[in-house]
Parts: structure tokens; sequence; C-alpha cells
């Protein structure tokens, strides 16, 4: 059992102020196995006091420096890469292989896009009217990030941070905290200067909080739910500080007959069902032309039908737990309110698969003949269940994929490149994935609406955590 009852701050494990202890489990078997500190408000202040301090000389430094020390950091993530791909599969269950592919791999290609987009950057130029324009570090960051996807957020975060000349306090997930403390170690052993970044555990209503209202924090980057994104959001505005979010989604994924039905249906289906469903831009609501609805229906139903569930520990393209019973009880309640409101099921179901009474593992769900004001089709899941949805026509389906508080992502499959223009066009969404294309690091990422505002990834990511001055010579 791992014991992570320190904090990273100014370059030192330090014994926080707090001493309140939270267990970390294995959701694959229920077992703890490991221990943090929940932190305090104190714990902040000492963060935060780090951070403040070594502003004054790394936002001085020049991007050539910053640039060193992010190949460093890029050198000692690929030498920790299998701790980084062994820890996310033991704290949130993600299988073995996806989290090589996908979870620890994220760490390395979001730095190495970042690398790209700060050497390209232009940090100083002349405008039109000869004023002269500089970007500058924004401040003090404090960065709050989630459980499900770990490496990819908190990379997406406190690299760009780190590459605009900021410092930062990062509380990560208290679900995740094993991947966390890895990663410090790794910035650690990049060479970054104390109090560049610094490591905090703890809960939301406590140190996100007090980290959304310190008058030395100057902005906020955070990923998680709607909710908590909204009640971060008025604890900031206090102090006016610039606040980023990333925040729930239920995208839509249009199905049009003109496709390669199989393929694309297929394919659907398991990216929706990939990281066991707990990605918030995960196409969880499939809308399907009236022409070609029975057989999408099918083609779905088998497709999920096969779909394993197993051991995270063990290789394969199989299917983990949720990452903790709050979310499996949630999962289960919104699969009977499928049922409840008259969905029909056409696979899964409630319950935990055959053979895993252990664990919080849940059968991959289907639902058809959805109604867009479901609450199936209206709320995040956050679990492997997709709502099928009929539309008649190209307009009526564009109506239904934007009817809904969130604009994260959406998909589309056609057969006819005009009409895959045509329609993105029209979607409220910050990403458009066509016929498969998935995302590629170093392209911005985050959404309209109820998703969030700001975009994390490569240049604009950058920019986010940068000012702009302008320079009026007389």
């Amino acid at each position: 059992m791992r014991d992570l009852r320190k904090f990273y701050i100014d370059g030192k494990w330090v014994t926080p102020a707090s001493a309140a202890e939270f267990p970390i489990l294995n959701p694959a078997t229920e077992q703890q196995i490991g221990t943090i500190i929940l932190g305090n408000q104190a714990d902040v202040d000492h963060a935060v006091t780090a951070a403040k301090a070594a502003f004054a000389s790394y936002s001085q430094t020049s991007k050539e420096e910053r640039l060193s020390l992010l190949r460093a950091l890029l050198a000692e993530t690929k030498n920790r890469f299998e701790d980084l791909a062994q820890a996310m599969s033991l704290e949130m269950g993600a299988p073995i292989s996806m989290s090589r592919d996908a979870q620890a791999d994220a760490a390395v290609g979001h730095l190495d896009a970042f690398i790209s987009a700060l050497e390209h950057q232009v940090e100083r130029e002349t405008l039109d009217n000869g004023d002269i324009l500089l970007r500058e570090a924004v401040g003090v960051c404090g960065l709050i990030t989630p459980w499900n996807w770990p490496m990819n957020q908190i990379v997406l975060k406190v690299v760009p941070a780190l590459a605009a000349g900021c410092t930062c306090v990062l509380k990560p997930s208290e679900h995740t905290p094993i991947s966390a403390a890895i990663y410090a170690e790794i910035i650690d052993a990049a060479g970054f200067p104390a109090g560049v970044f610094n490591l905090v555990h703890g809960d939301g209503p406590t140190v996100g909080a007090a980290m959304s209202r310190h008058q030395d924090i100057n902005m906020m980057s955070f990923t998680g739910s709607t909710r908590a994104g909204v009640a971060l959001t008025k604890d900031a505005a206090e102090t006016v500080k610039r606040v980023t979010l990333e925040l729930g989604g239920k995208s839509p994924n249009l199905i049009f007959a003109d496709c390669d039905l199989k393929d694309r249906v297929t394919a659907s289906v398991q990216e929706c069902f990939y990281n066991t469903g707990q990605s918030c831009d995960a196409p969880t609501r499939l809308l399907v032309e009236r022409s070609c609805y029975d057989a999408v229906v099918e083609i779905a139903t088998r497709a999920a039908n096969a779909h394993e569930v197993g051991d995270p520990s063990q290789e394969g393209d199989h299917l983990g737990p949720l990452f903790d019973r709050i979310q499996y009880d949630r999962v289960q309640m919104m699969i009977r309110a499928g049922i409840d409101e008259g969905a029909r099921l056409v696979a899964g179901g409630p319950g935990k698969p055959e053979g895993f009474d252990t664990g919080w593992f849940v059968r991959p769900t289907l639902f058809a003949d959805v109604r867009n004001d479901m609450r199936i089709a209206q709320e995040e899941i956050f679990g492997p269940v997709l709502v099928i949805i009929p539309f008649e026509d190209e307009a009526e389906g564009i109506a239904i994929a934007n009817d809904t508080p969130y604009g994260l992502a959406a998909y589309l499959q056609t057969g006819d490149p005009l009409r895959a223009e045509r329609v993105a066009g029209q979607l409220r969404a910050g990403a458009v994935h066509i016929n498969g294309g998935g995302f590629n690091y170093g392209s911005p990422f985050g959404g309209y609406k109820m998703s969030g505002n700001g975009r994390e990834g490569g240049t604009i990511g950058i920019e986010d955590f940068q000012e702009v001055k302008t320079l009026h010579f007389g």
C-alpha cells in the first residue's frame, strides 16, 4: 500500500498542515491501495506562497530556457512511462493496454505538441500600426484535474502553464493521486526551479474552493462537472481572476444512411464505450436517419453485446470498472430511469456482468427508441450507456444534435463530403469528428455552451496562460 501523505511544495515533499486521511481504493477489487491527506486552507496558502515567490524569477526566463526544461521533462516522462500507465490502471481501473496506449501516452503526446507550439510561438511582434505586442505569463495558476483522464488533464494544464512562464498549484482528483505524485517526481527530476510546480491533495469544497478564492492566484483552470465549474466560477469572481473550464458533455453522433453502416456504427459504439464511457466528449447520443434506423439498431446491438468486461490488470481491449461506488450507483440509477421512461433496452441493463460480484463493473448498455427529452438523452451518465434516437432528415438531425445544454464534441458519419462540411458547420460544438476522425495532439480542445470556456492543447492552450501587453512608443 502506497503512502501518499506528503505534498510537493517549494521543491520538497512536506508534511501537510492538515491531518485528514482519505483512502485510495482499487475500483476493480474495492481494496485500499493507498492513503492521502486531504489538505486545508493552510496547505493551500503554503503552496501559493511558494508559487508566488518563484514567479518573480521564473516568469522572466527566456523561451529557450523554458524549452530546455520541457525537453528534460519529456525525457523524464518517457523514463517513467510504465509507472504512469500502471498507476492509472490501478487507481481508476483503465485496462492496462488502454492505459499505455492512451492514458499514459497523453503525457508524452501533449508535451511533445506543446514543445512544438512554444518553439513556433512569437512572443514579441510589431503590429501594422507600429505598436509592439508582447505575450507574458498570466501569473500564479490554480489547476484542478479529474479522475477519468488523470495524466491527459494534468499535462494539458501543467505544461502550458510552465511553457508560458507561469507557476502553479495542482490539485488532482483525490481519487487518482498516485499518477499525480509520480508526475511531481518527474517534474522534480527534470530540474524545474523550486516553487514553480506545487502539488496539494484535497477535495473540491475545501482545497478547490480555497484556491479559487485565493487573492494571490491569478488564474484557475478546471476540468470536471458543470456543477462544480459553476461553483468555482462564483468563488473566483470576487478576485476577478481568469477562469478556464472544461466541463460536461452529451455529444451527438449523427448517422446518415449514405455511410458504411457496419463500419461506422460498430466504431461509434466502441467510441462511446471507450474508457468505460467515462469521457466527457464520448458520443453518447446516436442520432440515426430514419431510413436506416432498423439496420443501425441491429448493428449497434451486436457491437454492444460483443464488448467484454475484464480485469484492468490484464492485457486486451476489454472494458474495466467504473472508478467508484458513487459512479456505479449513478449509472445504475440512469439505466433504470431509461427503462422507466419507456426506452427499449436492446443490450446490457441493470446490475453487474456475470462473474463480477466484486468491483464497480457494469454491463455495456444500449437503448433504442429514445426521445431527446428523456433523462438518458439529456443528462451526462458517464458510463458505457448509449442511446439511439431517430431523425427524419438532415434539418431534424441537426436540431436534435444541438438540443442539449452541452457543446463539447459532435460526431458525424456520412459518405457525402459536402454534407459533412454542411452539417459540421451547423453543429454547436467545439470539435466535430467526421467518419472516425480522432483527436490529434496539438489541436485545441474545449466546448461551447455549458461545456465550458477556453481551449486546451497546442498554441491556443499556451495562449490561455498568457496576458497580452502592448507597447506604445512616442
